[in-house]
């Protein structure tokens, strides 16, 4: 009687891993959140898994896929294209960005802090569709260098950038527990890197709790966007294929310092920030410095 119960129990176990198993990586991180029993711990040492981190420096390629023209209706927000590539432009080289630096990969090469803006397209055909799966994503990418609006870079980095009307469930955005998403791909024959943002006004307490109004730069869109792809760069450039920089519990740099700000300013609008580049200020997330006793920090 007691070995047909254990064999039931293990039936029972079997049957619940292989539906976990079959769910996508992002469902799966967050039934991890939720049904953890215990706070997750952040403050472990981060560890190095053998793989390569990115080194030199990064083209970064925006594709701002859906309704972003002011000719397109509501949902237009040129705005918040202007934040992110001025953040993008002036963060390379700064301290922020030389934190990566202190991750290496197995020949003693630092993951580069310097990033460029190499420009942006908008692709308002929607040829695919209003939910996002990650192949849907690669497909994007892939639509623009066909078309020759971007290039083939092995060192560009491609940056979905999703309008409010978009979803993609697939990378986890809008739900609970999941991070900003960054991933790598074949793509047209060549292996690419790329990084998925959703819109913040789609589910703004999950893309965006740190916010009150007014923002940095009076812009919800925007400010939260810039924070979330803070937060997706730092994790690619250390760790591209899953095989670089990470905690026992598969944290990431920016991962292990997630809502922490450390020193904040009031800005000229009355709003919260803790960096100030070109003319504007932001509030980003912290990353983590690596070390003996690692840090979260906004310079290493």
């Amino acid at each position: 009687m007691k070995r047909k119960i254990n064999l039931l129990t293990e039936i029972v176990l079997l049957l619940l891993s292989l539906t976990v198993s079959v769910l996508p990586a992002s469902a799966q991180n967050a039934i991890e959140s939720q049904g953890a029993n215990t706070p997750q711990k952040t403050n472990n040492k981060i560890l190095y898994h053998d793989g390569p981190v990115r080194t030199g420096v990064q083209n970064l390629y925006f594709i701002f896929y859906g309704c972003w023209t002011n000719t397109c209706g509501i949902l237009g927000d040129t705005t918040s294209m202007d934040i992110l590539a001025e953040f993008t432009a002036t963060v390379g080289n700064r301290p922020y960005m030389t934190i990566n630096s202190t991750y290496t990969d197995s020949a003693g090469h630092p993951a580069s802090p310097s990033v460029v803006y190499a420009g942006n397209v908008v692709d308002d055909s929607y040829a695919h569709g209003v939910e996002l799966t990650k192949s849907d994503i690669e497909a994007i990418i892939s639509d623009q260098i066909l078309s020759f609006r971007l290039p083939q870079d092995p060192q560009g980095i491609y940056v979905v950038v999703a309008s409010a009307d978009i979803a993609s469930t697939d990378t986890g955005f809008c739900v609970v527990g999941a991070k900003p998403f960054h991933s790598s791909a074949i793509i047209n024959g060549g292996l690419l890197a790329y990084i998925f943002l959703g819109n913040p006004n789609r589910c703004p307490v999950l893309a965006g709790p740190q916010f009150s109004s007014p923002t940095p730069n009076g812009n919800f869109a925007g400010d939260a966007l810039v924070a979330n792809f803070a937060h997706a760069l730092n994790g690619l450039l250390t760790n591209p294929f899953g095989t670089g920089w990470f905690d026992r519990y598969g944290l990431e740099n920016a991962d292990k310092c997630t809502l922490t700000f450390g020193q904040t300013y009031t800005s000229a609008n009355g709003a919260r920030a803790n960096i100030h580049l070109g003319q504007r200020d932001f509030l980003i997330e912290q990353n983590w410095v690596n070390g003996r006793k690692g840090v979260c920090a906004m310079a290493p």
